[in-house]
């Protein structure tokens, strides 16, 4: 069934009777040519692009609870290119262009709002950084503005402009950037790789992978073993367990990323706003809620959920930047496992086992790499060799030494 206006008028006149499951529920097959352990964006984009622009269709998601149970479904939903050093910066610029494009490729909705993102600065030095950033992008062929104080002032009134510890200076813009609904971006891509033949299997858990002569041959799963030629870890926050079964250790730490969304209110917030002075963000959903996060929980844990001193850092953070929150009540908070590399940068490359893919590592920048990952990944899986875009993320840099320090915080996971 392809999805459209008139077919939601017509389903609305006969009692909506008439919609198809958006996807089947296959039981896995003994043999696949690709199977790719993971039913999150990534790996759902992953399928999709390997069926649609490579032709390789038998293909398996394995997916050990429900798809679009994990990271995807479990964040603030914000999508941008405002990267700055090369290899980040052309990468996520592909990404944003397939996000442009991303509910016409998959005949889905996903909510993809350009509202605006825009980065504060609070000193000389943060313009300086600001303006060396945007034209960083703005050579690369993406937007980015520079906004003074007046010009902040009356795009976002509700700042408080007047404290003395953190001035807000500016802002950076990027007003092709904005948000998009995380549940049906793994909704889309699920349902459009199964239109091209992939089988999505969920509640299926990989607890082995098979290797012989250093070749993977398959892998062991909570619904038996499953034979195929290649496979790709995109596990996200679980990536070091999951290569731990090939006997691979990954310079990966993970950790927990904390979220949170208040009650529904009046429209107030147009725009996505990063505070400068604190790794703070912030943006409104369609149903009213105000969304945002900080920090990760610095310890590291597989647990998707975080403690109350964080929750208490971003609120503050919150209430410094924009004190009209405070009354906001909060609906829920949750958390994502983030899968954080030395270099703030992530991982699309083979293993050393042939055959076997890495895509993870993906830091904070998971949701918005989302469709480029998935084309990444489906390129090096389906020729053996890295997309243009994505060259830099090679595993052997931390090995080399040729770090992608994006986050700009130097080679020490605690400092992320």
């Amino acid at each position: 069934m392809r999805y459209s206006g008139f077919q939601v008028l017509k389903q609305g006149l006969f009692g909506n009777k008439g919609w198809r499951p958006a996807w089947r529920e296959p039981e896995p097959k003994a043999e696949y040519d690709t199977i790719i352990i993971g039913g999150g964006g990534h790996g759902l984009a992953t399928a999709y692009y390997l069926a649609e622009k490579h032709g390789i269709r038998d293909v398996a998601v394995l997916e050990k609870g429900y798809l679009g149970g994990g990271n995807v479904g479990r964040n603030t939903t914000i999508v941008r290119a405002n990267y700055f050093l090369p290899g980040n910066s052309e990468f996520y610029s592909h990404s944003l262009k397939l996000w442009e494009r991303m509910e016409r490729d998959l005949n889905y909705n996903v909510m993809h709002s350009q509202r605006g993102h825009i980065i504060l600065f609070h000193s000389d030095g943060q313009r300086d950084a600001a303006v060396r950033r945007g034209n960083a992008i703005v050579n690369r062929g993406d937007d980015a503005e520079i906004l003074s104080r007046d010009q902040l002032k009356r795009m976002l009134p509700y700042l408080d402009y007047e404290q003395t510890r953190f001035p807000i200076y500016g802002g950076l813009i990027q007003r092709r950037a904005g948000t998009a609904r995380h549940d049906a971006v793994a909704w889309g891509y699920a349902r459009a790789a199964d239109q091209r033949g992939v089988d999505l299997v969920q509640n299926c858990e990989v607890t082995g992978i098979d290797i012989v002569n250093g070749r993977v041959t398959g892998v062991q799963t909570t619904r038996g073993p499953i034979r195929a030629k290649r496979v790709g870890i995109v596990v996200a926050g679980r990536s070091s367990q999951v290569a731990a079964m090939a006997g691979l250790r990954l310079p990966i730490e993970s950790h927990v990323l904390q979220a949170f969304v208040t009650e529904g209110l009046k429209p107030v917030i147009d725009h996505v706003v990063s505070f400068g002075m604190g790794h703070f963000y912030i943006s409104q959903s369609d149903k009213g809620g105000l969304v945002f996060g900080g920090d990760l929980d610095f310890y590291a844990s597989y647990a998707a959920r975080g403690n109350l001193p964080m929750l208490e850092h971003v609120m503050e953070a919150g209430m410094t930047l924009m004190p009209m929150i405070g009354k906001a009540k909060i609906l829920r908070g949750w958390g994502g496992i983030m899968d954080m590399t030395p270099d703030g940068s992530p991982i699309i490359d083979k293993t050393p086992v042939e055959g076997l893919y890495l895509d993870g590592g993906w830091c904070y920048g998971g949701f918005k790499a989302t469709p480029a990952s998935g084309d990444c990944m489906a390129h090096l899986m389906a020729t053996g060799e890295p997309h243009p875009v994505a060259r830099r993320f090679r595993l052997d840099r931390f090995r080399e030494g040729q770090l992608m320090d994006e986050e700009g915080t130097g080679s020490q996971h605690n400092l992320h």
